[in-house]
């Protein structure tokens, strides 16, 4: 079991080297630009992405996840911040079409940069990690399906959002007082 922990941590922190950061400091300046932030992805993609918009939440951003009942319409000056390891997902290029014509920028994290999603997207933050799909240029893994992409993304993303509140005591408190009470 140790091994195998080890191996996911190796992979985990190899494909997060190779990162542009300058892709993941634009995500951070248009999360700090955005009027309000949009967060979509399908299966575990979406459970990451849910795990960001809470953690933009705790930092003050107003915040949606596209699909829930609580959920606004997007519109000019709003970001969709689209998660899909391939970047051809159908439902969320949908969504990306749509979140275009408002006038909403879109950002995708992705591994694909050629990805049909990556093509209509504002920018493009991309993650080399190997995907369900196993194309030729996706890294190693151990790992089944999309795992390593997903660990990856949320690890990723949790960066970005210590980078962009540049979190310090005064924020971390703020942050605290912001997390869910009724639990």
């Amino acid at each position: 079991m140790k091994t195998i922990i080890e191996t996911i941590g190796k992979e985990v922190t190899s494909v997060l080297s190779l990162v542009a950061e300058e892709e993941a400091l634009t995500l951070s300046q248009k999360i700090k630009e955005a009027k309000r932030i949009f967060v979509y992805g399908e299966g575990r993609s979406g459970l990451m992405g849910k795990a960001f918009a809470m953690r933009l939440m705790h930092g003050g951003y107003s915040v949606f996840v596209v699909g829930e009942t609580t959920t606004p319409s997007i519109d000019e000056g709003d970001l969709l911040v689209a998660i899909s390891g391939s970047g051809s997902t159908g439902m969320i290029h949908e969504f990306c079409v749509k979140a275009r014509e408002l006038g909403a920028t879109v950002f995708l994290v992705t591994t694909n940069r050629d990805s049909k999603i990556a093509r209509i997207s504002d920018a493009v933050l991309v993650i080399p990690a190997a995907t369900k799909y196993r194309r030729p240029e996706e890294p190693e893994t151990i790992q089944p399906l999309g795992n390593q992409f997903d660990q990856s993304v949320h690890l990723l993303l949790d960066g970005i959002i210590i980078h962009s509140l540049q979190v310090n005591k005064e924020v971390k408190e703020a942050m605290r007082k912001r997390h869910a009470n009724l639990e």
